[in-house]
């Protein structure tokens, strides 16, 4: 390069100028998240929502952030971008249900090696779209980008989700006792976990391709693997303000041996029926196909149930028949036992 001749920021390979079109594609996806409580447009420096706390006593904030993970590497060699932003709020806006929270708002951080303006405002579509099922206005956000830090053509996104609940409801499983009936709501599939051991048997053992079509789930492997997380606002929605609910557990990284344990009071363990629910397709076939042991998948992947709840048994009939009127496929999968060390039975 000619020494005389003036660098731009261009020339280290940022592009300001798509920048600035990506943010004038992705605004209308931004926009049908809002409600009246966003007080402020997009490009401000920081997202204002009002905080709406009628009827609180004590309001208390929950908070969650967490990425999509490894599943990105399905969406680069797919070069389909517009369903992993469901990912990045469901894995945030799901925790924070645990917790008996409303959502309120969702910020995005999205940072990729070469800016492409028309690929930003497809990850943003997902990103919004999760925010509708999610019940959370997205009201912020960053644009990285990065080179020579990321290879071009991939990215990385994580996202942050802030609810609310009054400090008497929050759910905490201090409340859950045994006999407390154990209600779990089914899962669209994968989520968003496990993906590093499903890239290990579909392509370094089957050797297939993302292109593949798979007659066991009439569609391609790359389709049937960008499914996305299933988000469970609606499900909390028609059951939180209705009934006293004393856990939830949201079936993320570490399945149902890290997480359940993580509600339960000492001394307590949580005695799962395996045979309770039908476990979507794709569980026995990575299973099957990748030689892995029973426990093994119970120790990685939802099995087919995303979320569960812990009621007393005097109401789990009545919870189970909302989460069904409320369009949910839900299942009574166990109880709540005795024990040492707050295990999961199977």
């Amino acid at each position: 390069m000619d020494q005389d001749k003036r660098l731009t920021y261009k020339d280290a390979g940022v592009d300001t100028k798509e920048g600035e079109k990506a943010v004038e594609l992705m605004k209308p996806h931004v926009k049908k998240t809002w409600n009246e409580n966003v007080l402020a447009g997009l490009g401000s420096f920081g997202g204002l929502f009002k905080l709406d706390i009628a009827g609180m006593k004590e309001p208390v904030l929950v908070s969650g952030t967490d990425g999509v993970g490894t599943k990105l590497k399905i969406a680069f060699l797919m070069d389909k971008h517009d369903t992993v932003g469901i990912d990045c709020v469901a894995m945030c806006v799901n925790d924070v249900l645990c917790q008996g929270a409303k959502p309120l708002f969702f910020l995005d951080y999205i940072a990729t090696g070469r800016l492409k303006a028309e690929k930003v405002a497809e990850i943003v579509k997902g990103i919004s779209d999760g925010c509708v099922m999610g019940k959370s206005a997205l009201i912020g956000g960053e644009t990285a980008e990065m080179p020579d830090f990321y290879s071009d053509g991939e990215y990385d996104i994580a996202g942050f989700s802030v609810g609310v609940v009054d400090k008497e409801k929050v759910i905490t499983g201090q409340n859950i006792k045994e006999g407390n009936r154990i209600i779990g709501i089914a899962s669209s599939g994968i989520h968003s976990n496990g993906y590093s051991l499903v890239r290990k048997v579909f392509f370094d053992k089957l050797k297939l391709g993302v292109h593949d079509y798979i007659e066991e789930f009439q569609m391609t492997l790359g389709e049937m693997l960008l499914t996305p997380t299933k988000i469970y606002a609606n499900a909390c929605e028609a059951v939180l303000p209705n009934y006293d609910v004393n856990g939830i557990v949201h079936i993320t990284g570490g399945g149902f041996f890290e997480n359940i344990p993580r509600v339960l009071p000492d001394g307590l363990c949580a005695q799962i029926s395996i045979s309770s629910w039908e476990r979507p397709q794709i569980f026995a076939y990575i299973q099957k196909h990748g030689n892995i042991d029973e426990m093994e998948m119970f120790k990685t992947f939802n099995m087919g149930i995303g979320m569960m709840m812990f009621v007393d048994e005097s109401i789990a009939e009545s919870v189970l028949e909302t989460l069904k009127d409320a369009g949910e496929t839900a299942y009574l999968i166990g109880e709540v036992v005795k024990g040492d060390g707050r295990q999961v039975i199977l």
